[in-house]
């Protein structure tokens, strides 16, 4: 089998649908919506490191421009996204590029548990961190399925607003592994709401996450668009000093409430049980890979999705 070729991220100005696992355009009201979309919809948008550094790149570019004020989150195809890419043919786990979110050394060189910690330091937990401290608002507009690390995405947003057809899951449990590296779970969620998704690996529905308080608003497919539109163009009418400052002020609160200092002491149990599933005997996601985990959720819901 030849190696698939792996493109290196974009920057801002070479971001489009058709060269790019994100696109990116500005429109909306008084054209200052920007609106970044994942794109790699023949992979349900999984997140390889290219996808990673190229919606860093839209994001530094709907920062860097004073016209916009509110940026949308959106996907491309059936799905929101499955999650990190843990097994297409464009999968990167061993590809290094300039480290944007966390001042760490290059992995390629390194093996085990100091490739992994370097790796998903930087491309899962430091971008992450990175974007939730954007000085603008973020909507995430979600559709579909919204799977492990694809709630990382949603949930560093400020808004998220669901069509009815949207489910939500972090199964990696049933790797040994306690949940996805940005653990906002009991924060999004609640401890009870957290435990059950993660003790059971089940989707829950985007009726659920509204009525758990992690989703804001939930509408019919066809009107998703719509209703996200008429969210940024309220936040549009607002001062981007004002808009700022609010934002700055919550998640200050958030992290008092522990949120920082919970996640760090998760991230590293996360390693730890990637390191144990690799001591056992068998890979660092304990023999799992992309068609056993969706075969397994399937069974547990009932769902073919």
């Amino acid at each position: 089998m030849s190696e698939a070729v792996i493109p290196l991220p974009l920057g801002p100005d070479d971001l489009g649908p058709e060269t790019s696992p994100v696109a990116y355009e500005v429109g909306g009201p008084e054209s200052a919506v920007a609106y970044v979309t994942l794109n790699r919809p023949e992979y349900r948008n999984a997140q390889n490191s290219v996808m990673t550094y190229s919606l860093d790149a839209a994001f530094r570019k709907a920062v860097d421009d004073p016209a916009v004020k509110v940026i949308v989150l959106r996907a491309n195809g059936k799905h929101f996204s499955a999650g990190h890419d843990i097994g297409t043919p464009e999968r990167d786990f061993d590809s290094y590029y300039d480290n944007v979110a966390a001042l760490h050394w290059d992995h390629t060189d390194k093996s085990g548990a100091d490739q992994r910690l370097a790796r998903e330091t930087e491309v899962y937990m430091g971008m992450c961190r990175r974007w939730r401290e954007i000085p603008k608002p973020v909507i995430a507009q979600v559709h579909g399925a919204c799977i492990a690390g694809g709630l990382m995405l949603a949930w560093i947003c400020d808004f998220i607003v669901a069509s009815d057809d949207a489910f939500f899951s972090d199964p990696v449990a049933r790797m040994g592994i306690p949940g996805v590296e940005y653990f906002a779970h009991a924060y999004a969620l609640g401890t009870r709401r957290a435990k059950e998704i993660l003790f059971t690996g089940e989707r829950f529905t985007a009726a659920q996450a509204a009525e758990w308080g992690m989703v804001n608003h939930v509408v019919p497919r066809d009107e998703l668009a719509t209703k996200v539109d008429s969210i940024a163009e309220k936040m549009v009418a607002m001062p981007l000093q004002g808009l700022f400052l609010s934002k700055k002020a919550v998640n200050i609160c958030e992290d008092q409430m522990g949120l920082r200092n919970s996640m760090d002491s998760v991230f590293g149990w996360h390693h730890f049980a990637h390191s144990a599933n690799a001591e056992s005997g068998g890979d660092s996601l304990g023999g799992m890979d992309a068609k056993s985990m969706k075969s397994s959720a399937t069974a547990t819901t009932g769902s073919g999705n």
